[in-house]
């Protein structure tokens, strides 16, 4: 069996807790920062880090509304998620130079949603080679960064080209 070390993740595993009730309810009550992943916020959603992300730069826009479908929120919800989530294209381009993107939402527990009981939308940049081998064969991801460093630099490019929504 082969082994890839990630001592990194200790300090995860040993403070992981159970979440009483919705985490992407819960999450908007603490201050932003790199401890709740919190980027920006706007008056009816919010953007956060992936905590399990795809690649370096991964994020979610998120309702407040504790909804389980996108049909389910106010029109006015809705609108600002999208424009959200195009900034966040924006910010993510400047920031990262992906070379192509992928945006959607997994809507219900059988279309893959890990939280399928509050809707968010998913943008995740993406370049050419970033699902390598370890992905194909072993199911396993590799980011080459770390969380805290990837919540500096989405923050500080979303304070530089400054909230649009």
């Amino acid at each position: 069996m082969n082994r890839l070390w990630s001592p990194w993740r200790m300090a995860y595993v040993e403070n992981s807790k159970p979440v009483d009730g919705c985490v992407f309810c819960n999450i908007p009550e603490q201050p932003d920062g790199p401890e709740n992943l919190i980027v920006a916020r706007g008056q009816r959603a919010y953007v956060i880090l992936n905590l399990f992300p795809y690649t370096s730069g991964h994020v979610m826009i998120v309702p407040f509304a504790h909804r389980s479908s996108l049909e389910m929120l106010e029109a006015g919800t809705r609108a600002e998620m999208m424009e959200l989530m195009t900034h966040a294209v924006e910010v993510l381009r400047a920031v990262y130079h992906p070379q192509g993107f992928n945006l959607g939402a997994n809507i219900g527990e059988l279309a893959g949603a890990g939280i399928a009981e509050h809707v968010h939308l998913h943008v995740v940049p993406r370049w050419a080679g970033d699902t390598n081998f370890m992905t194909a064969l072993s199911d396993t991801r590799v980011i080459p960064e770390s969380l805290e460093e990837t919540y500096r630099r989405v923050r500080e490019g979303w304070e530089q080209w400054g909230n649009q929504a």
